[in-house]
């Protein structure tokens, strides 16, 4: 394998991600590009580019599922040390943070669309699940999200006196429930009915209604309310 491949500087000047990013701007550049600038170098038979590449595939070119791979996962790709793993994974992060505080500023909830959003970037990329809750004034805009619990592969917990605490102290007027399955399933469980039933009636009696139960997998979700499951 030629030596020119192991260095980002000895391509080609269009070839090379941070020169492209340079001239073209970041949108013109490919995941697998912004990646290779995240990593910096490859190994010596693989450039960063090809790297990133392979990286990207056992993903199935998804930075979602990406973001699901730990520590130890990524460096099990030659070329990905723990240094390498840890910029990754603080990449995946910033981004996931930018869209969650994106959709999250005195957002008005008006859908069940507009809760997935809210959530999405939370919960779309977990291997666990995690309890989440959107708290709302009178005008159904976004106080505050708030995580309640996380648990394992199949379940977590959701505390009634935790959940309508949260509420009571950030006076909201309304809540939303939200949950993620990392399976990819969004069929409702019937322990999720179940609790969903005790959390509606606890929010009458309260007078907290919760408007809905959101249940995120991936890019997808399935909503209580839209289903007549309230």
């Amino acid at each position: 394998m030629e030596s020119s491949k192991t260095s980002i500087k000895s391509w080609a000047e269009d070839d090379r991600p941070r020169e492209k990013f340079l001239l073209k701007g970041r949108a013109a550049l490919s995941d697998a590009e912004l990646l290779a600038i995240i990593i910096g170098s490859g190994s010596r038979n693989e450039s960063a580019v090809e790297l990133s590449k392979r990286i990207l595939s056992t993903a199935s070119n998804n930075l979602l599922e990406l973001g699901k791979y730990n520590l130890s996962e990524l460096q099990t790709f030659k070329g990905i040390g723990e240094a390498k793993a840890i910029s990754i994974a603080a990449a995946l992060e910033i981004g996931r943070r930018r869209r969650s505080q994106e959709n999250t500023v005195k957002k008005k909830i008006s859908s069940s669309n507009d809760a997935f959003e809210i959530l999405h970037a939370e919960l779309s990329d977990l291997n666990t699940e995690e309890f989440w809750i959107i708290l709302l004034n009178r005008a159904n805009r976004v106080i505050k999200k708030s995580k309640i619990s996380s648990g394992g592969i199949s379940g977590t917990v959701a505390d009634t006196r935790v959940i309508f605490k949260s509420a009571i102290d950030n006076l909201a007027s309304a809540i939303i429930l939200a949950h993620n399955h990392p399976s990819g399933n969004l069929k409702p469980s019937q322990a999720d009915i179940n609790l969903t039933k005790k959390l509606r009636e606890s929010g009458t009696v309260l007078d907290i209604p919760v408007l809905d139960h959101i249940i995120i997998a991936e890019n997808s979700y399935f909503s209580f309310a839209d289903e007549s499951l309230l």
